[in-house]
């Protein structure tokens, strides 16, 4: 089994050598720190919408190094955050505005990847969430009876079901490989190798160079925290995930998961999982949530007992995969705002703006985001500004090290309460709803 190396998707295309690293002093007309989805996106609309704007895109490592290329690959409509805090915004009318905008945000990427001809193994195969307890079919509200989720995929102690057929599956590497390849090919740069070590109105301080313009957009989602001043913003929160060995066709039989569709829990410490192109289960869930003072990983590699633990989960949902072989595991980090709700902001007497903070919904929002700091930027009043994301601000995390204790408290507790409700409790465990409102969930 292959640990860390980034994530198993770049492993299957192969890793990038770090390309057109800044070498000395620059200016241009938009500057964008982080070459993931975020950063991606919103060049390639900023570009298509103003051709003659010089465009540069600064990077660390190389495009989709981080979350982008590490992450379980639903392009999903689900909303990236809180409904209640968006609703506390803008009303049930914006909440519904948000959603229905993230919805067509997975055709939109859909598109641009049939336009741009970019391969990333999609298909609008929709989610199943599944419900294994009482507990959990309180939750979900879902439409599906045992019955009928196994006719879909037979998870082991399934009890209900819902399906969302607005989900799609995708290959994450090939997606933002693809994306950069289109954004280069529009003549935006894109600097690789790159280390932002400071942003300020009108520059980005890198180790190589500074680069100046009037257009500063922060994009770098869970490793904002290791850029100057941006400690305590967004917490770096860690997921895991594991990829089998490609299955039989008897194996996929045996667990009847003929479709591919995505599939996800209601747990509090949740699992989510796809049918990868060639016939592995690539699954995820949490593994070690936070490290101290903010750190995030090197290259992907991820705990033994976080391995262990995923691969307890996947012999959980089908007892006949007990045995199966793990090929690759690996981790990354997302951006966790202290309200769990994300953000796009652009301040025109400044030129600063950031989007970023998905918990984890970010395949998806990316695109929707990189849209919406194209609008701001371009000073255009639309329909995506006023969404409910759009200037929302929350509180900083707790300094350490009552951020570490209270982010592994929490976890422990979400997983306690997982234990109570699989044991027989039929309703929510009080110490998943203690813990969501101390996370400000």
């Amino acid at each position: 089994m292959r640990n860390g190396g980034v994530s198993f998707w770049w492993q299957q295309v192969g890793l990038p050598v770090p390309a057109d690293r800044l070498d000395g002093d620059v200016t241009c007309d938009v500057a964008i720190v982080g070459a993931g989805l975020t950063g991606l996106w919103t060049a390639y609309y900023l570009h298509e919408a103003d051709p003659s704007l010089d465009i540069r895109v600064v990077e660390a490592e190389f495009a989709g190094f981080g979350a982008s290329g590490r992450n379980g690959g639903w392009l999903s409509s689900e909303l990236p955050g809180s409904a209640r805090a968006y609703a506390d915004v803008a009303g049930e009318a914006g909440l519904a505005a948000m959603r229905d905008a993230v919805r067509g945000s997975v055709h939109e990427v859909i598109d641009v990847a049939d336009r741009e001809g970019i391969e990333a193994d999609i298909r609008l195969s929709g989610v199943l969430y599944v419900a294994r307890s009482q507990a959990q079919a309180d939750r979900l509200g879902g439409e599906l009876s045992a019955a009928q989720v196994a006719e879909r995929v037979r998870v082991a102690g399934a009890v209900a079901g819902h399906y969302d057929p607005g989900c799609a599956r995708v290959h994450p590497a090939k997606l933002v490989s693809g994306v950069a390849r289109a954004v280069r090919g529009r003549g935006v740069r894109i600097h690789e190798g790159t280390r932002a070590v400071r942003i300020e109105p009108g520059a980005v301080v890198t180790d190589r160079g500074t680069v100046r313009a009037p257009t500063v957009l922060r994009c770098l989602e869970g490793f904002t925290a290791g850029l100057a001043g941006h400690r305590r913003e967004w917490l770096p929160m860690n997921s895991a995930i594991i990829a089998t060995a490609p299955l039989t066709a008897a194996q996929w039989d045996e667990i009847g998961w003929a479709g591919e569709e995505l599939l996800g829990d209601e747990a509090h410490a949740y699992c989510y999982a796809q049918r990868t192109a060639d016939g592995r289960i690539a699954m995820g869930g949490r593994g070690v949530p936070y490290r101290f003072g903010s750190r995030t990983d090197v290259d992907g590699r991820t705990q033994d007992w976080t391995i262990e633990s995923l691969r307890s989960t996947l012999a959980s949902l089908f007892p006949s995969l007990a045995g199966v072989t793990i090929d690759h595991a690996w981790c990354g980090v997302l951006g966790v705002p202290r309200d769990w709700s994300a953000s796009v902001a652009y301040d025109s007497s400044t030129g600063l703006g950031h989007a970023g903070g998905y918990v984890g919904s970010g395949l998806t929002a990316t695109n929707l985001a990189g849209r919406t700091l194209r609008d701001l930027v371009l000073g255009r009043d639309s329909d995506l500004t006023a969404l409910p994301w759009t200037g929302h601000v929350v509180r900083r995390w707790e300094p350490e090290p009552l951020r570490w204790a209270g982010v592994h408290t929490l976890y422990r507790l979400y997983r306690a309460a997982d234990r109570r409700e699989d044991a027989g409790l039929a309703r929510t465990s009080r110490v998943a709803r203690i813990a969501n409102r101390v996370a400000g969930r």
